[in-house]
C-alpha cells in the first residue's frame, strides 16, 4: 500500500504540474506557488527586531514569483551579515519551512569545515584517479539545489569568511552561471532553480570594538548611539578585505543584519516561552513566566550573543526546572514559574 501511495501522489503532482504549465504558458499564473507576501507575514512574527532586512528579501521573492530573474545564474544570490544569533541562518531555516513544509528542505554547507584547501574536493568531488571520483560524490543535495517546476530550490552557505580560498573560488561559477561540474567530468548540478544564501559573521570584532565605545566616556555622558552608516562602513571594509571583488561582484545584495535591542526581548521570550509550551503540551502541561521571572530572564541578556544568549538561558534554567517537575509526576495544568532570591523556581 504505501507504494500505492507514492505512486498516486507522485501522478497527482505530475497532473497539478501540467495544469500550472498550461496557466503559466497562458500568461493568467506564476509557475512559482509561494506568496511572497504571506511568507514575509510569518517571517516578521518569527524573525525578531530585522523588519528593514526582511524587506530585502521580500523585494527578491516577489521577482523571483514574477519569473524576472534571468535563467542563466541562480535565481538569487544574498549576503547575510552581522552578529551571531540575530536570525541570518533562521531566515532561510524558515524561509525553507514555509516554501516546501520543512525547514531542514535546503542544501546547507557549513563552511567552517571547509578551512583547509583540499576540501574543496567535498563540494566538487574527488579528482580523476583518486578513491571515489568515479562516484561523483559532493556535499551538495541534488534535490534540495534544483527544487521542483513550481518551488525553488534553496542553497545556505553559513560563516563564508571561514572556507578556504579555493573553496571560495569553487563558489564563483555557481553565483555567475548557475552550474557547477563535478570533478569526475560526468555530473552537472544546475542551480538556476535555486535561491542561494550566504552568511557571515565577519566584522563583528571590530563592530563591538566601535560599539563599547559609546558604553563610556563622554559618548555615554552624552548619550549618544553608535551610528548605522558607521557600523555599514565597518562590515563592509571587513568584507573587502576578505573576499576578492569578483566575489562580491556575483553577490546580488549584502544585508546588513541589525543586532538585537534589548526593546524585542519582550519578543524573543514569547517566542521561546511558546516553543517550550509546544514541547510540554505533550505532558499536558503549559508554561507561564510572572513579572518576576520575566525581569531574571531579561537580565541574563547580552546583547553580542543575541537570540542564542536566550536560548541558552532556557536551556540552562527553565527546562531543567520542569523536567524535574514533570519527572516527579506532574501532569495536567499551568506551571507558573518565579524568581525567589535569584533563583527560578515553580510557583
Amino acid at each position: 500500500m504505501p507504494y500505492l501511495n507514492d505512486v498516486a501522489e507522485a501522478n497527482a503532482e505530475q497532473n497539478q504540474t501540467a495544469q500550472l504549465k498550461e496557466a503559466v504558458s497562458r500568461g493568467t499564473a506564476s509557475r512559482y506557488l509561494f506568496e511572497p507576501d504571506n511568507i514575509m507575514d510569518q517571517l516578521s512574527r518569527r524573525i525578531v527586531g530585522q523588519d528593514e532586512q526582511l524587506s530585502a528579501l521580500h523585494d527578491m521573492l516577489h521577482v523571483v514569483k514574477a519569473d524576472l530573474a534571468t535563467h542563466q545564474r541562480p535565481l538569487s544570490v544574498m549576503l547575510f551579515v552581522g552578529s551571531t544569533g540575530v536570525g541570518k541562518t533562521e531566515t532561510v531555516r524558515v524561509l525553507s519551512e514555509l516554501i516546501h513544509g520543512s525547514s531542514d528542505h535546503l542544501c546547507r554547507i557549513d563552511m567552517n569545515v571547509l578551512a583547509q584547501e583540499h576540501y574543496a574536493a567535498s563540494l566538487t568531488g574527488a579528482p580523476p584517479g583518486y578513491v571515489g571520483s568515479k562516484e561523483g560524490h559532493t556535499l551538495f543535495k541534488r534535490d534540495a539545489i534544483e527544487g521542483s517546476y513550481s518551488r525553488p530550490g534553496l542553497v545556505l552557505f553559513d560563516e563564508i569568511e571561514k572556507a578556504d580560498d579555493t573553496v571560495i573560488r569553487t563558489l564563483l561559477n555557481i553565483c555567475d552561471a548557475g552550474v557547477l561540474d563535478l570533478s569526475s567530468g560526468t555530473q552537472t548540478l544546475n542551480f538556476r532553480n535555486a535561491m542561494l544564501f550566504m552568511t557571515s559573521n565577519i566584522g563583528v570584532r571590530d563592530l563591538a570594538a566601535y560599539r563599547r565605545k559609546f558604553s563610556r566616556g563622554w559618548r555615554r555622558w552624552l548619550k549618544r548611539k553608535p551610528s548605522a552608516v558607521k557600523e555599514q562602513v565597518i562590515l563592509t571594509k571587513a568584507l573587502e578585505t576578505r573576499f576578492d571583488p569578483e566575489f562580491i561582484n556575483r553577490i546580488d545584495r549584502v544585508v546588513y543584519f541589525a543586532e538585537l535591542e534589548t526593546n524585542v526581548l519582550k519578543r524573543l521570550i514569547g517566542k521561546e516561552i511558546e516553543g517550550l509550551n509546544t514541547r510540554v503540551g505533550k505532558h499536558g502541561l503549559s508554561v507561564k513566566l510572572d513579572q518576576a521571572a520575566f525581569d531574571y530572564v531579561s537580565s541574563l541578556y547580552d546583547g553580542q550573543y543575541g537570540a542564542r544568549q536566550i536560548k541558552r538561558s532556557f536551556r540552562n534554567e527553565l527546562e531543567p526546572l520542569i523536567a524535574r517537575h514533570i519527572n516527579q509526576g506532574a501532569v495536567n495544568g499551568c506551571i507558573t514559574i518565579t524568581c525567589d532570591g535569584g533563583k527560578l523556581c515553580v510557583r
